[in-house]
Order: structure tokens, then sequence, then C-alpha cells
């Protein structure tokens, strides 16, 4: 299958990445008499990180995702900025959990790999990461969080966890038994993607999370979809789109598996084995890709009359179906005091920048129909030229439509 070639070029594995930027920057620091004040990154009070380890880690995850998620890299820039540092590496963690299946050899390693991920965060959150780029640049940002609200705001460690979680189903490729089953993956990883990048801000509101939610729900159900050949034929290729965004990275190969709901198969006819043998010509194939997409493409209309209704100076139309849950708590203590006078329009409006994924959904939503639903076309695994552009009108004019 072609593949865009300016995503996919050969290059340093992650670890040789990091070697090589830790030696550059060691390198510079040795030549110059002192750093510009306005670095990129400002010094952190996170134990064990120098000033010089904290921008190339910066460095490394903006690398990382430019490589393998070139959405979210293109779309950082409608981060607050004071956000900015937490978002990249919150991806980067991303990148990283997504790829997981792809550079491990057995279930067990895999396992493995995501206990280090929860005991990473569980140390970058008490402020002594271990010696990993993107545990080092979550841990200075999150003591930046601390820094900027007096210890008011922090970041969700059972946010972060149920993200590490959620990729557990992907180590072995198990189906999800049922369209309600693929939505509440995407809740927990990229709805929950977004509720860690509205704490960052930070934003605590239900109407903000509310939006999140649907566009979580969007980007993951597209995300999967667009994984979709790839795990099938993993054999074919080598590696597996990273479902976060565009780019693959090398790893073990897998048993293939149809990464759609069984009910959605059920209904459509699909059958696993005849996918395998003919590919996008499977028997109903295309309605189940269809069922599936327009799932998402129902989100992102829903996120789009609740913006509507917004603007008309009434309420969103609907519940929200996790408040109260871990979390999406709202009782606002004193020091918030200034939040609580602003409307939820003025909120998501604030937030705005953070519900840039619903353009770049909507975009491949759109260019999946383009071409009749057949997954297996190789455009669908390149990036849209278009995204930078749709995604600056869509934030001047606050409307995702």
């Amino acid at each position: 299958m072609s593949l865009s070639k300016h995503i996919f070029q050969p290059c340093r594995t992650p670890q040789q990445l990091w070697r090589h930027t830790i030696s550059r920057r060691r390198i510079q620091r040795s030549q110059a008499r002192q750093f510009s004040p306005s670095s990129a990154v400002a010094a952190s009070s996170v134990t064990g990180a120098a000033e010089a380890e904290i921008q190339a880690a910066h460095k490394y995850c903006s690398s990382l995702l430019l490589k393998y998620d070139r959405p979210s890299y293109t779309l950082s820039t409608f981060i607050p900025r004071n956000a900015q540092t937490f978002y990249t590496a919150l991806r980067a963690l991303n990148v990283s959990l997504s790829t997981i299946p792809d550079t491990t050899s057995s279930h067990t390693i895999g396992l493995m790999r995501l206990q280090f991920w929860r005991d990473a965060v569980a140390k970058a959150l008490s402020g002594s990461p271990p010696k990993e780029p993107i545990a080092i640049l979550l841990a200075s940002a999150m003591s930046d969080l601390h820094e900027r609200t007096q210890g008011r705001a922090r970041i969700s460690k059972g946010w972060l966890n149920r993200m590490i979680n959620a990729r557990e189903q992907t180590l072995v490729n198990d189906p999800y038994t049922n369209i309600a089953a693929l939505e509440s993956y995407a809740e927990n990883t990229y709805s929950t993607l977004l509720y860690l990048t509205l704490s960052a801000l930070p934003m605590t509101s239900v109407t903000a999370d509310h939006v999140a939610s649907h566009i979580g729900k969007a980007a993951g159900i597209a995300a999967v979809l667009r994984g979709l050949p790839l795990v099938a034929f993993p054999a074919a290729t080598h590696n597996r789109p990273d479902q976060a965004g565009t780019g693959t990275m090398p790893g073990a190969t897998k048993q293939g598996a149809v990464m759609l709901p069984l009910d959605v198969m059920a209904q459509a006819g699909v059958k696993e084995e005849d996918v395998f043998r003919l590919g996008a010509e499977a028997p109903g194939l295309r309605d189940a890709v269809f069922t599936v997409a327009t799932r998402a493409s129902d989100h992102l209309i829903t996120v789009q009359q609740m913006l509507s209704n917004l603007h008309a100076g009434q309420d969103v139309g609907h519940e929200f179906e996790h408040e109260g849950e871990e979390g999406h708590e709202y009782n606002l203590p004193d020091q918030f005091k200034d939040q609580q006078t602003k409307t939820p329009l003025d909120e998501v409006n604030q937030a705005f920048g953070v519900f840039m994924p619903a353009v770049a959904t909507r975009l491949w939503l759109d260019r999946l129909e383009s071409v009749d639903f057949d997954i297996f076309r190789p455009e669908l695994l390149q990036s849209d030229w278009k995204l930078p552009w749709k995604a600056y009108l869509s934030f001047r004019r606050k409307t995702l439509s």
C-alpha cells in the first residue's frame, strides 16, 4: 500500500532521536555563555531535570508528533500558549501508547510497557519523572500548571491511567462487541485527551467537557476506521498506523484483525475471512464502514447543534452523560469564582482551540465519503493539506461546521 513519502521517510528510532537531541543540547550548552531568557521551555523545579534536559524533551516530543501525528502537531498552534507544553507531552504519550502493539513481540511485554507508563505518570505527577523525555516534559508542564494556579488546578491521575488502561484492548486486537463498546474506547482515549488538555488551561466546565466528549468520540471512531486496513494486514506493511495520527513506527508483525464492531459486521453481513481474502471488495464492508463513520459524523453534528444553541442563548439541548463521574464534578471552589461568572458560551470560546480535532476529523470523514467508503484507499492515510486553513477559519469564526 502506498503511503505518503513526506510523512514516512526512514528516520532514527525514538531512542536514537532522544540521545541525539540530548547530545546536541549538551554541546550547545558548553559553547554558549548563557541561555536566552526567551527560551521555548521555562526552567522547572522538577526534581533532577535541568533546563537543557527539558528543552531536549520538548524537541523530542514535538519531533514525535511531526512524524507520527501530523494533525496534532498542526493543531498545537491553537492551544493557549501556557498549555502548549502539556499538550505536546500528552499527545506524545498518546503516540507512544498507540504504538506499543507494534513495537513489542508479545502480549506480556506489551503489558509491561503499559505498566511502565503507569509508573512513569505517577512519578511525573510527584515531580520525579524517570529519565524518559515524555515523562520529563509531562512533569515540567504539571509543575508549571501548579505554579500558574498556585496549586488550585491539577491533572487527573485517574484520567491518565484511563488512557493507558484502554490501550490494553489493542494489544491483542480484541473486537468491539458493539458500536457502544467502540464509543466507550473513544471516550476513554480521545475524549480523555481533550479533558486533560482542558484541565491544563485550566478550565473546569460541564459545557466544555460535554463538547469535548462528543468530539473525542468522533475522533476515536475515525481513528479506528483509519487504522483498519493496516490492522487487518500487518504483514503487508510491517507496521500499523498510529491511530492517534497519520504516521507509522517499525515493529513486529501480528495476526490481522478486522476492528469493526461485531454487531455492525453482522448486520452488514461482513465476514472477517472475506476481508482477508478480498480486501475492499469484501461483501458488506463498505456498508459497515458507512455505518460506523455515520456514528462519528453524528457526534460532530451534535456538537455543531450544541454550539448553535449556545449562540442562540439557549442551553446545549441535552444532558452530559458523564457528569458526576470521576473528574466531572463541577462544584467550583472559592478560588475559581472568576470562572463562575462566565457563561457556557464564554467557556467554550475560551477553550475553543482544544476542540480543533473536530476539524481534522470532519475533513477525514469527508474524504472517506468521497471515495465511497472504500477504507483501503491509500490516500486516506495521507495528511490533508487543507487542515491548517480549515482550522484557522474554524477557530476565527468559533464554529466547527
